[in-house]
């Protein structure tokens, strides 16, 4: 899959360890570190003449070459360590120095493996992973009909564990690169829920992961049930190919499944939208510090745009979900049923890099047609209804139930 500089993504998901090669503004900042006194020369480095284009902020690096020079002079195993290797390890540090955990710096493989995540096959145990506002790991949503799902993660549950080492500390990257491994392998997360009173060890096998992006059912004789599993490049030819059999079953209203949806491209959720929005209708606003603001418009023909529908939603619909969900619910007060949202609301820019590796930052905020940024808030149904352990347990849905009867009253 081809992803150009200014590809926009908005997966919530850390799928790899990131890290990258140091660009233009490394050699800024040491350009003001040679006004110091203390002359430092600098062995093993090349392409240090900033691009035209580089940054005018500067930095003083002295301190940083220093460091660099006492390591390659004093440190035990400094032979065996790759000058690649450290400049890696220093865009990563300053990348955790930003605090957020939606920008990351990928190697070369580690971009490559990013890039067959979004496209929708990849190995593990299917579960997107995120931060909470602790900063700690938790999953985002099991997707369905993966191991993560089968052995009852569920949105929310914060990782505390892996293979017994705490994730105090342990960055989205790491977390993830920990719990992949070879198919057939098994990884055990210590897991702490809401309700509980101590963590609860879940032993998963991994697998190769193949994501069901589209389910398609007939309910209760005239509605249409269609569950979205993510947004991947798939997701807008499969729900196109949905929604031309719920019309030939004669449906009189759909259910949109959102739930366990971590989101994908934005592209692919305002494709969606335009199938139950007037054209022209606003979908979501970018707005960011230096990317300005730009909107997104339905653009199909809008040709359900009074359909009846109503959208499940839970603590697993997150980025993309949110979007087509509250753009859904602002323009045309579509009833929201289940459990508050993720608060995933921040677009990440993929940009390539010369040796291959990639930096995935955040640029912007999504903004809702109402003036509402979801990040960190999420965005509350309009019928709160939980879904319990129990209710699982017993194969019970009550949420789904709750959609149907919201539905059948709609219709009539």
């Amino acid at each position: 899959m081809k992803i150009n500089k200014r590809q926009v993504i908005e997966t919530t998901v850390a799928v790899a360890v990131g890290l990258a090669l140091l660009g233009g503004g490394f050699w800024s900042g040491w350009a003001a570190g040679v006004k110091h006194p203390q002359v430092i020369t600098v062995a093993q480095a090349t392409n240090i003449v900033p691009p035209a284009a580089a940054s005018t902020s500067l930095a003083d690096f002295s301190t940083f070459w220093q460091a660099w020079e006492d390591i390659n002079n004093l440190y035990l195993r400094n032979p065996s360590v790759s000058s690649t290797a450290k400049v890696y390890g220093a865009i990563n540090g300053m990348v955790q120095s930003l605090g957020d955990p939606y920008t990351e710096f990928f190697t070369p493989a580690d971009s490559q493996q990013f890039q067959q995540d979004i496209a929708g096959n990849f190995g593990g145990i299917g579960a997107e992973l995120g931060m909470n506002a602790q900063n700690q790991i938790v999953v985002i949503a099991p997707l369905t009909g993966t191991p993560a799902a089968t052995a009852g993660l569920k949105p929310e549950d914060v990782i505390t564990a892996i293979n017994g080492s705490s994730t105090d500390q342990m960055s989205l990257d790491q977390a993830v690169n920990i719990i992949r491994g070879p198919i057939g392998t098994k990884v055990t997360l210590a897991v702490m829920r809401s309700g509980w009173t101590s963590t609860q060890d879940f032993t998963i096998t991994r697998a190769n992961i193949q994501v069901p992006i589209v389910t398609f059912k007939m309910m209760d004789g005239n509605i249409a049930y269609i569950q979205l599993a993510q947004f991947d490049q798939t997701a807008p030819q499969l729900f196109y190919n949905a929604l031309v059999q719920a019309m030939n079953d004669h449906a009189q209203g759909i259910i949109l499944d959102l739930r366990n949806d971590p989101g994908g491209y934005l592209s692919a959720a305002v494709n969606l939208a335009g199938y139950f929005l007037k054209p022209g209708s606003l979908v979501v606003s970018e707005v960011g510090r230096t990317v300005g603001t730009t909107t997104y418009t339905a653009q199909g023909n809008g040709a359900l745009d009074n359909f009846p529908m109503v959208i499940l939603v839970n603590g697993g619909s997150a980025s993309a979900a949110e979007i087509l969900s509250g753009a859904l619910h602002d323009d045309r007060n579509i009833p929201l049923i289940g459990e508050k949202t993720f608060g995933k609301g921040t677009v990440q820019q993929l940009v390539n890099l010369s040796d291959g590796s990639s930096l995935k930052i955040t640029v912007a905020h999504w903004v809702m047609p109402d003036g509402e940024i979801i990040e960190h808030k999420g965005i509350m149904p309009d019928y709160v209804v939980p879904l319990t352990d129990t209710d699982i347990k017993n194969g019970v849905d009550p949420q789904l139930q709750k959609a149907v009867q919201v539905l059948q009253s709609e219709i009539k």
